[in-house]
């Protein structure tokens, strides 16, 4: 699964990693610790609408970084609750489950990340670790988002949230854990954000081995498991012997 992030880069980065417009207006912050239900920036490809919110399919699709909120509420839910239990989609079923099949056909994101936690587990100690790219690229995980209208408030502003996709573990992740995000190459973000491609079974495709191999797997502090802790410290690598004596901090 993935349950927790890092993603630290200020729009303007992202603006020429992605080649996108941003349309964050001011929200995006740095984030140590990205957990379910915070907002954060993801990237979308969509047609522009005229004054009156129609689509226009003529006009080429733009590219953008957008705010919206990790967990995805599908359009018919009843409350957005939902939400918190859905952060994740499996990419083996995604075509398949209601929540997720109409979202996968025609709303892709991307997520930018500096990278991911995960925490490995030895008898009854949980480890954590930092997978990152050690050239500190962005990794994009593969997503799906949806709009979600307030059904007893008409003019109440719709919720964007999204969902990330994930797959078995490869390569050297397995020793961490048994899934993982699903990483979309960059030679497949414009497939992967392609508002008008609807097959999308050669995209749910296992992150190339490539990409797994040049992860770095980090251990780190155990600060991290507390979600209010949040700074460069976590990203930090360290030596699980000697933790308590570097940060001076008991076990969480």
């Amino acid at each position: 699964m993935c349950g927790r992030y890092a993603a630290t880069k200020d729009p303007a980065k992202l603006i020429e990693e992605f080649e996108a417009i941003d349309l964050t207006e001011g929200h995006a912050r740095a984030d140590h610790n990205v957990a379910p239900t915070k907002n954060v920036v993801t990237v979308v490809q969509r047609h522009p609408r005229d004054d009156e919110g129609e689509v226009l399919e003529d006009e080429p699709a733009e590219r953008s970084l957008r705010m919206m909120k990790w967990g995805l509420v599908p359009f018919w839910a009843k409350d957005p609750s939902v939400g918190s239990r859905m952060i994740n989609t499996r990419a083996e079923t995604a075509a398949e489950k209601p929540a997720f099949r109409r979202a996968l056909v025609s709303r892709r994101c991307l997520v930018p990340a500096d990278g991911w936690f995960e925490w490995r587990r030895t008898g009854k100690e949980k480890e954590p670790f930092y997978m990152t790219e050690p050239d500190g690229s962005s990794i994009a995980f593969g997503g799906i988002w949806e709009t979600w209208h307030p059904k007893d408030d008409k003019d109440a502003a719709p919720l964007i949230t999204f969902s990330i996709i994930t797959t078995d573990a490869a390569g050297q992740l397995t020793d961490v854990h048994h899934r993982m995000p699903l990483i979309v190459p960059r030679s497949h973000w414009d497939g992967w954000l392609d508002p008008d491609r609807e097959d999308v079974k050669d995209l749910l495709v296992p992150t190339p081995d490539d990409i797994v191999a040049s992860l770095e797997l980090r251990p780190i502090s155990t600060l991290v498991n507390n979600v209010r802790n949040n700074g460069p410290e976590l990203l930090e690598r360290v030596d699980p012997a000697n933790e308590d004596a570097l940060f001076d901090v008991p076990k969480s």
